[in-house]
């Protein structure tokens, strides 16, 4: 299997880091602080390995974005555009303002008509970036346990790459419904403020979402 780096060391970057590593992919997260780094070590129990933001991204195959959106474009710059030239980018994010909901719902930095994905994509126009991973909260990333299983909105340019994504996200328990180019990303992103309304508004966040078909 490809080496997995994951850029972001809180709650859903160690979620996905328990899933690569429950499904036997070499994975590194990536920290800036070494304080940080020996304490997933620990946390771990050795089954993953950590490093530097540049080094992850230079040193593994398939990489996870799950930074706050805030700081994603400022992670971005760190990890060099050029580490990324040809892979798949798991991008997790979503561009959440520092300020409080608004009566439940989210405030975001974007406007409707461009998701920071394609933001993200226009400043690393060789990565490979897929949507996934930000429309339900990290506790239920992997093996999502519902009446049935839930779907995962994705999006991006490259077709092997949403097919590679694809293929993790069957193996930690998603189905997946692949909305098209990047652009999509100004409507998947958004789900984050659905997901979250019951939340905010009555402490419920064991949800996903689900696309029915006929």
């Amino acid at each position: 299997m490809k080496k997995v780096g994951i850029i972001g060391s809180g709650n859903v970057g160690q979620a996905l880091a328990k899933g690569f590593v429950e499904n036997g992919y070499q994975t590194t997260i990536a920290s800036r602080s070494e304080e940080k780094r020996k304490e997933l070590e620990q946390a771990f129990e050795g089954k993953i390995k950590t490093d530097s933001l540049e080094n992850t991204a230079r040193n593994n195959e398939i990489i996870v974005f799950a930074v706050k959106g805030g700081k994603a474009k400022e992670a971005l710059a760190v990890l060099k555009v050029d580490n990324l030239k040809g892979k798949t980018v798991i991008d997790a994010t979503n561009p959440i303002e520092d300020a409080a909901p608004v009566k439940g719902v989210l405030v975001y930095s974007t406007s409707i008509n461009k998701s920071l994905m394609e933001e993200l994509q226009e400043m690393a126009t060789e990565a490979k970036f897929v949507k996934a991973f930000n429309s339900v909260g990290a506790g239920h990333m992997v093996n999502p346990l519902f009446e049935s299983k839930p779907t995962m909105f994705i999006c991006g340019n490259d077709a092997e790459a949403k097919k590679e994504v694809s293929e993790i996200l069957d193996k930690f328990g998603w189905e997946t419904a692949d909305m098209g180019f990047a652009e999509a990303a100004r409507a998947i992103e958004p789900l984050a403020m659905l997901w979250c309304i019951p939340g905010f508004s009555n402490n419920s966040w064991n949800h996903a979402f689900k696309l029915l078909k006929k």
